[in-house]
């Protein structure tokens, strides 16, 4: 049966990258209102970032690490975890990072959106790599999914 976290942790971190793409959108063209709004949609976005960090890295300590993880790497999909998993805990870890850095930038900034594009653009640039970042978490997930399926239906057969 598929674990309720795995959805959970999924839903949340796209949510949240999703999230960082509206916020370089609000500040393409910077108004106050739309500054206060990406100033919200940004911590929106930190706070479904961090929970799914909390949501998978419980998944991944009770449920994949002694369950998932041995028949992934004894199946003919090892590379799923050796590559795409080990990939994937290293490189989400960035996400609540960045994503309270832009925050904060766009929070202690709001003047300076109007008037520098530089530091408008910084800030946006990072919003999007959120967002690209996220969505690449997203497809590694579906990888190791799929992968896990496999190994699941080849146990099973």
């Amino acid at each position: 049966m598929i674990n309720p976290l795995i959805g959970i942790h999924a839903a949340l971190g796209e949510l949240g990258s999703i999230l960082f793409l509206w916020v370089a959108i609000e500040l393409f063209n910077p108004t106050d209102k739309r500054i206060k709004r990406a100033k919200f949609v940004a911590l929106l976005g930190f706070l479904f970032l961090f929970l799914s960090w909390i949501i998978g890295g419980y998944y991944y300590v009770k449920f994949y690490g002694p369950d998932v993880k041995p028949l992934i790497k004894e199946s003919s999909a090892s590379w799923a975890h050796l590559i795409v998993m080990e990939t994937k805990e290293h490189v989400f870890l960035l996400l609540p990072v960045l994503s309270i850095l832009t925050y904060f930038m766009i929070k202690n900034s709001k003047n300076e959106l109007l008037k520098n594009n530089k530091l408008k653009n910084s800030v946006v640039t990072l919003s999007i790599l959120i967002f690209l970042i996220g969505m690449s978490m997203a497809f590694m997930g579906y990888l190791i999914s799929s992968a896990a399926r496999l190994a699941l239906e080849v146990k099973v057969l």
